[in-house]
């Protein structure tokens, strides 16, 4: 038999009178539209024409499509019909902040807990009760567990316990103590935890084009990245390369991503500054940015690109025209012509 896989994020059956919660909406009627809350295990709920606006409702569907996820305010429950009335209208900007991190929040909890109770054959519920709620409990929210578990799992995890009942020598019932959950399904937990919430370093992109036509013109370029990169820490390097002459890209790894960005705008500054001081010019092409892996698939292929064409167009000889700087040899610059 399947394991159950449907339970709701908190321990509360209903969300708390006049607290936001998010909702998906289902059907619009007559009377209102009606939603499920998605942090109660899709719990029915109502939110009447008259809680949709705080202003006179001319189109309905300017404000509330079917389908659509947004934060709600509980107005009431009604736990022994199951049902849930809501308002749209007397949410407050703050209160759609705070809800909405609060979801987020509790859906890579869920989806963890979910993972591993289908993995490993276990009730969710269960699960919930064993693990999940009390780490609600004791840390404010699961998630601020979770991320101490990614380091140390066991405080977090062997802090837990419940009482079992069993039949003791004499005969008698006696409760005991006993770890909370299974060693698999504890190591189980801890894998999802790290696969999913150990942080990977963003990489930030950035390119600039540089020129220099003064005398030893090269080696000017060559110590405009010198500064560039010193701009960059052991936390966030930063690299400074040749697409093709004269554009560079400037490139860092970090977990933060407005270090980064400020880092390489600091890097920059540093590579206009150095390479004015001897009469050349830089301009932004491309300001910093997160580039995902497929960007940096394709920008590396550019680049390889973009060097082959002008390996084959500094190997014409013959060729009269002016080709630009070319390519710099940055181990011999005093080799190259400018």
């Amino acid at each position: 038999m399947a394991p159950n896989l449907e339970c709701r994020m908190y321990e509360s059956e209903y969300p708390d009178v006049d607290t936001a919660v998010m909702v998906q909406v289902k059907s619009i009627g007559d009377l209102g539209a009606y939603v499920s809350l998605l942090e109660y295990n899709d719990a029915e709920g109502m939110i009447p024409l008259t809680e949709l606006s705080r202003r006179r409702i001319r189109s309905l569907n300017s404000l509330i499509k079917v389908g659509r996820v947004e934060p709600v305010m509980v107005v009431s429950v009604e736990a022994d019909k199951g049902y849930v009335n809501l308002s749209k209208r007397r949410v407050a900007e703050e209160d759609v902040i705070a809800c909405e991190h609060r979801f987020n929040k509790s859906k890579l909890v869920h989806s963890i807990m979910r993972h591993v109770a289908e993995t490993m054959e276990v009730d969710l519920e269960d699960l919930y009760v064993r693990f999940g709620w009390p780490l609600y409990r004791k840390y404010g929210h699961a998630i601020e567990a979770f991320k101490l578990i990614v380091s140390d799992p066991d405080s977090v995890i062997d802090s837990l316990s419940r009482e079992v009942k069993e039949i003791g020598p004499s005969g008698k019932e006696v409760t005991k103590l006993v770890p909370a959950i299974s060693e698999e399904v504890k190591d189980a937990l801890v894998k999802n935890i790290r696969r999913r919430m150990t942080p990977h370093p963003l990489k930030i992109r950035a390119e600039i084009e540089m020129k220099c036509f003064e005398f030893d013109g090269v080696l000017h370029i060559k110590g405009a990245m010198r500064k560039a990169e010193a701009a960059g820490n052991k936390d966030c390097p930063v690299k400074i390369s040749v697409v093709a002459p004269p554009l560079y890209a400037l490139t860092t790894q970090t977990l933060d991503k407005e270090q980064g960005i400020s880092i390489l705008g600091k890097a920059i500054a540093a590579c206009t500054e150095e390479i004015r001081r001897h009469n050349g010019k830089l301009a932004l092409k491309e300001a910093p940015r997160v580039v995902s892996e497929r960007e940096e698939r394709l920008l590396a292929e550019q680049m390889g690109k973009l060097g082959n064409d002008n390996e084959e167009l500094s190997g014409d000889e013959d060729s009269d025209e002016d080709g630009g700087m070319g390519e710099i040899d940055f181990e011999n610059p005093a080799s190259q012509i400018i």
